[in-house]
């Protein structure tokens, strides 16, 4: 209990202060794309926090904080107050079954600490898939506490995206539980740490759902539950102080939880050339471990920070026919693919290149299924699914492709 206490107290502390600091990392990303200087004034002079603006998510929490706690007259208070709490509490509740390492030997002759708050939770990515399906409710909430026309059409949108891409987003992860065997993404590292990264092996699921992650979590191109140039701020229109800040915290903790999986479900997790795959370990290679999980995970957050100031928003009919004709057909592929090569190597078909290896023989097929998936997405496309001005299309052409 104590064990599991201090895990907590750790976990919530780092979330938090992560985000808070992701934010400024944001800003600064922004900034650099768009040639601009950024936050770098705001600190405690003759200290460390002066540098760089450090002290820019200190004064932004303490705004938020002693910001007036207005509530609207017209809004249904009980569910007003309930959504931004719910929607943080699922994302929060979601980084139990995620391992943030493989385990700690901390004492000579003990039993190493597994570097997650539940351990042994067999099917983590069930409890994920659940958590994630309960902060949907509270967007919607929102979007329907606050009885406001804006609000009320982010919500709806909120729950029409969320809920589409919840099925590509599932079948990105069928594959790679069907090729483990598990749904504990403890086990899922330790299968890549010996037969190969998930992102070599199944590059179609991987593309299907980093799409899919980026639109659960809400991050530009795929923020259209809170367009500012449509619905001022969407779902949280109305909310300010505290309230605001538990929905922008949630945010980015959905990102920072994408992060996690992509690099756990495809990246081998805390897996590195020379750091083994045993749990029978020293201190420094589970320090280690634990470190080069960490730098996957920043540097897929800054992937997404890239993406969001690079790309324009999709329109909502396209974001819609993204998932249903594009995503989720490509999942459904990917899936049927690695039950057929999973099938062949198990009846001998298809052999393994090296015994105790990365096993090759699977990854080819993978890259192959990749590319002509490819081909044919971008054959089969409509011409008016390209945003680009067409001036060889007739009224006509136009109509024939919607």
């Amino acid at each position: 209990m104590t064990e599991a206490l201090i895990k907590i107290m750790i976990l919530i502390g780092g979330l938090m202060t992560a985000a808070a600091y992701f934010v400024l990392l944001e800003r600064k990303m922004a900034a650099w794309i768009q040639d601009r200087v950024g936050p770098n004034r705001v600190g405690i002079p003759l200290t460390p926090i002066r540098m760089f603006g450090l002290g820019q998510p200190l004064a932004d929490g303490v705004k938020f904080i002693l910001k007036e706690e207005y509530t609207p007259a017209h809004v249904d208070r009980k569910l007003f107050v309930i959504a931004p709490i719910t929607i943080l509490a699922a994302a929060l509740a979601v980084f139990a079954v995620i391992p943030f390492g493989s385990v700690l030997p901390l004492v000579e002759g003990a039993a190493p600490i597994p570097m997650v708050v539940a351990p042994g939770v067999d099917v983590g990515m069930i409890y994920i898939f659940a958590l994630s399906s309960i902060a949907v409710y509270g967007v919607i909430l929102g979007g329907w506490a606050s009885n406001n026309k804006y609000s009320f059409l982010g919500g709806l949108r909120s729950s029409a995206q969320l809920i589409a891409y919840e099925l590509p987003l599932g079948l990105g992860i069928l594959g790679v539980v069907l090729a483990c065997g598990s749904m504990d993404l403890a086990d899922i590292m330790r299968y890549q740490a010996t037969e190969g990264w998930f992102f070599f092996a199944q590059p179609l699921g991987f593309v299907v759902f980093l799409t899919a992650a980026f639109a659960e979590s809400g991050r530009l191109p795929f923020d259209l539950p809170e367009c500012e140039q449509e619905l001022v701020g969407g779902y949280h229109t109305e909310y300010a102080g505290i309230k605001l800040l538990l929905f922008l915290v949630a945010e980015f903790l959905h990102m920072i939880t994408a992060s996690f999986l992509i690099v756990i479900l495809f990246f081998g997790g805390w897996h590195f050339p020379g750091l083994g795959s045993s749990d029978e370990i020293s201190l420094t290679v589970g320090v280690l471990r634990m470190g080069v999980l960490m730098a996957k995970i920043f540097v897929v957050i800054v992937f997404f920070m890239i993406i969001r100031w690079s790309w324009p928003r999709f329109r909502f009919d396209q974001l819609m026919a993204l998932a249903w004709k594009v995503m989720l057909p490509l999942g459904m592929v990917n899936l049927v693919a690695v039950a057929g090569l999973e099938q062949l190597r198990a009846s001998g078909v298809l052999p393994r290149f090296s015994e105790g290896a990365w096993d090759f023989a699977m990854m080819i097929p993978g890259w192959i299924v990749l590319i002509a998936a490819s081909l044919i997405v971008g054959y089969a496309g409509p011409l008016i699914a390209d945003n680009r001005p067409r001036l060889d299309l007739t009224p006509e052409d136009v109509d024939r492709q919607i």
